[in-house]
């Protein structure tokens, strides 16, 4: 399980001594790592009753073209390049930032799809 609560190490290096245990509420969730298929979404309850949509599997993109000002949905084919993790761009998940192929072009995702449950991109 994935802990979202304070290190035990300061910035120099020292040692911290905390003064509590891991609480339930600091934990973590295991990423989406969304991947190219059929659209797949799940939603999850958030803290304070509100809700996020994790995109597990994806189809089409919106592809925002800079030059014209327009928007359109493109299928996507493939993963480029993944900064995240060079892993990512073989095993074809798509994060915010991953270089995707679509059947109109190169496109960066500037969503994020584990999150917004969308893959909002623009072309490059």
């Amino acid at each position: 399980m994935r802990w979202q609560g304070k290190s035990r190490r300061k910035s120099t290096g020292g040692r911290l001594h905390l003064h509590r245990k891991r609480r339930g509420y600091e934990a973590g969730r295991p990423a989406a790592e969304t991947t190219i298929g059929e659209t797949r979404r799940r939603e999850i309850r958030t803290l304070g009753g509100g809700s996020k949509m994790r995109l597990l599997r994806c189809e089409f993109a919106n592809v925002a073209d800079p030059k014209s000002g327009t928007t359109r949905t493109a299928k996507i084919i493939t993963v480029k390049e993944n900064r995240a993790d060079p892993f990512y761009a073989r095993r074809n998940i798509v994060t915010k930032g991953a270089v995707i192929v679509t059947d109109i072009g190169d496109a960066v995702v500037t969503s994020r799809p584990g999150q917004d449950g969308i893959v909002n991109a623009r072309l490059i």
